[in-house]
């Protein structure tokens, strides 16, 4: 158990306990198109990158998106775990994720307009090592399932809102 991250939840739930106000937050990044479909993201200070396989035009120099998805679902089961388990004074040795999207490319390529373009089922497998009571920690796994903010995202429907602005070779700005 960490006793650094214990503090800083306790610290934080406190903190907004007292001001609610201050519980919404954002998180932006921002994503630009190089060479063949090679994708380089920017979110804070960090910089990561996305390609596609060969047999999707890509060189597969980076995760694809779906990817990405997948092993963000893992990460933040991973530190929800790690969380809650600090908090309850729950001993985790060690502790991974293997994710698995199925999708079908007939809907990614418009083939078969049956088929959603993304996944259509999402498997995920938690590996605890662990000497605590067995039941605590099936109880730890149905809390984690119902706060980690990723496998919320992926199962519930998000409003989502989109915008395209156009520029022209000469800078000039339409919104569309």
């Amino acid at each position: 158990m960490s006793t650094a991250i214990k503090a800083s939840f306790e610290t934080l739930i406190g903190q907004l306990k007292s001001h609610p106000e201050q519980s919404n937050a954002i998180f932006q990044a921002t994503s630009t198109l190089g060479k063949q479909l090679n994708v380089k993201a920017h979110s804070g200070k960090f910089e990561y990158n996305f390609d596609e396989p060969e047999v999707l035009g890509g060189n597969y120099s980076a995760p694809n998106p779906v990817e990405y998805v997948l092993g963000s679902l893992g990460a933040c089961q991973a530190i929800v775990y790690r969380a809650l388990a600090s908090l309850q004074g729950i001993e985790i040795q060690d502790l991974t994720v293997k994710s698995k999207g199925h999708l079908n490319l007939q809907g990614f390529l418009g083939l078969d307009e049956k088929e959603r373009p993304g996944f259509s089922k999402v498997e995920f497998e938690t590996i605890i090592t662990s000497n605590e009571d067995p039941a605590k920690l099936l109880e730890l796994s149905k809390l984690v399932e119902s706060f980690c903010p990723v496998l919320d995202i992926i199962s519930n429907p998000t409003p989502v809102q989109g915008k395209i602005t156009i520029k022209k070779t000469e800078d000039i700005e339409v919104a569309v």
